[in-house]
């Protein structure tokens, strides 16, 4: 008797390709890496002992969430590394020890891992937390100091960032020669970042692009420096970084265009008309919780779909 050949069903999508949760992550980490570095030389030991802090304890809250929830560990997808490591650079350079820590917990315990891990927070976890940090204690949240290798060894004397009333060229806000968050203030470090996601096919121009088009476009119309407004405080970090993550940005193109598009709007208003001077974290969370809105409303049409009868 002949052997049945077994025919296998699954659900689509049915697209195989090398990417995998792992190597996106990594690409990520790698995108990172200038930002971190330069936050490092530009804010010295403080700034990497923020780093290790927040990523080492974004990675031990997964691992022991998900054993307590006796659920597979997968803190080898790097995915906590991504949170971690993203918190850190979001944080000032005067970032106590305790501050790191909580933010990681919150980002992954509460964020993450209570709505059921990797793909199923609605709000990007970093800025989540980074919220939740700024409500909770905004003075040390907005206590940021000139970047060491400008400041001529005085580095304990806190300073307005050009979004808070200080002054800077559009030259100093290119290279990071202005107080702010690690991994915001040089500029040229997160463009490099975003060069290498978009030619790794990590990330598309849609989201980053419709970002800061928009931003400029209200920011104009509501009387503000657009310019400096874009290379001040964390746009082009938010814009490539945080906006363009997967799981809480829509799925179409259209949807993400109209997502970033919807974050600078966001930005521009909060800046001109509201008390805090930033807008990104909240810009983002906003715009992450209108994602299933956008996703309900903007579809593709299905392949031999007709058109609505006139």
């Amino acid at each position: 008797m002949a052997q049945e050949k077994k025919l296998r069903l699954s659900t689509a999508p049915h697209i195989h390709c090398k990417q995998s949760a792992q190597t996106i992550m990594l690409d990520v980490i790698l995108a990172l890496l200038p930002c971190a570095i330069i936050g490092v030389i530009y804010f010295g030991k403080n700034a990497a002992r923020i780093l290790v802090l927040t990523t080492l304890s974004a990675v031990f809250a997964e691992y022991f969430s998900q054993k307590v929830a006796q659920k597979p560990v997968r803190i080898r997808d790097l995915s906590a590394v991504v949170t971690g490591l993203i918190l850190g650079l979001n944080l000032p350079p005067t970032a106590p020890w305790w501050l790191c820590v909580v933010g990681s917990v919150i980002a992954i315990v509460v964020v993450k891992q209570l709505f059921g891990g990797i793909g199923h927070n609605f709000m990007n976890p970093a800025m989540a937390a980074r919220a939740i940090l700024l409500t909770s204690w905004p003075v040390r949240m907005t206590s940021f100091v000139y970047p060491q290798l400008f400041s001529q060894g005085v580095d304990t004397v806190s300073f307005a960032t050009p979004l808070q009333g200080g002054s800077a060229t559009l030259f100093d806000l290119l290279i990071g020669n202005v107080p702010g968050c690690i991994g915001e203030v040089c500029k040229l470090a997160i463009l490099l970042g975003a060069a290498y996601l978009l030619l790794r096919g990590v990330i598309r121009w849609y989201i980053p692009v419709c970002f800061v088009a928009s931003y400029l476009l209200f920011a104009r119309l509501f009387g503000a420096d657009a310019i400096a407004g874009v290379l001040s405080g964390g746009l082009l970090f938010g814009a490539v970084f945080m906006a363009t993550d997967y799981t809480t940005t829509p799925m179409t193109a259209r949807g993400q265009m109209l997502f970033g598009a919807g974050c600078g709007f966001l930005v521009a208003l909060i800046r001109s008309f509201g008390t805090y001077p930033e807008g990104v974290t909240y810009a983002i969370l906003l715009m992450n919780v209108a994602t299933p809105l956008i996703d309900k409303y903007v579809k593709v049409r299905m392949y031999g779909e007709r058109g609505r009868a006139a």
